[in-house]
């Protein structure tokens, strides 16, 4: 299809393989997105630690799948055109690859293609606490383009599960992708007191 938008999903090494679960189920329900995944070798442990799902229940849910392996892959070209790429979970070593250029498998390759074609590239990174080389690693894929959306709770509205938090931070990087979705508590304003008169 033509007007068929193409979005890289990478899964990274660090805990929270449920945002790039997420990101995926959600896509697949966007009639004109293709989706490429791509899945680190620790992503593929932490899915078992994380879920009761196997890696080819994850794959089921993607248009395409590489192998990290594979690195090349259509989404190892510039000339493969893609609306961006979001990695989700992104880990340290993950951010660090990417930030040094380190394109030694498919997923910082795929990383490294969209910075360097000036696409949409969004790291989802989930590390607590952060000392200050990761600080510094951030900062740095930001300055490269990159956008960095770290899986904060929004507090504001109010989840009761760890789905809804899950589903507002899906919700909020695919605005960063320009796709609407129902999944985020859009900000109305606060709430009024009507008791109180200051």
């Amino acid at each position: 299809m033509a007007n068929t938008r193409k979005f890289i999903i990478g899964i990274g090494g660090a805990s929270g393989v449920i945002y790039g679960i997420r990101l995926l189920e959600v896509l697949g329900a966007v009639a004109d997105v293709e989706t490429h995944l791509v899945m680190s070798k620790t992503a593929r442990m932490n899915i078992a630690v994380e879920t009761d799902l196997a890696a080819a229940d994850i794959e089921a849910l993607a248009d395409q799948v590489h192998s990290v392996n594979q690195v090349g892959a259509c989404i190892a070209s510039g000339s493969f055109k893609t609306h961006g790429m979001i990695v989700a979970a992104c880990s340290m070593k993950n951010l660090s690859a990417i930030v040094h250029s380190h394109a030694d498998d498919l997923l910082t390759r795929a990383a490294d293609v969209v910075l360097k074609e000036c696409r949409r590239l969004v790291l989802m990174p989930r590390e607590t606490p952060l000392h200050a080389g990761h600080c510094k690693l951030l900062l740095e894929a930001s300055q490269l383009g990159a956008i960095i959306a770290p899986p904060i709770p929004a507090m504001y509205t109010r989840p009761t599960t760890i789905d809804d938090i899950v589903d507002h931070n899906v919700g909020r990087v695919l605005d960063l992708m320009d796709i609407e979705t129902k999944l985020v508590d859009r900000w109305q304003g606060p709430r009024v007191d009507k008791d109180r008169d200051d």
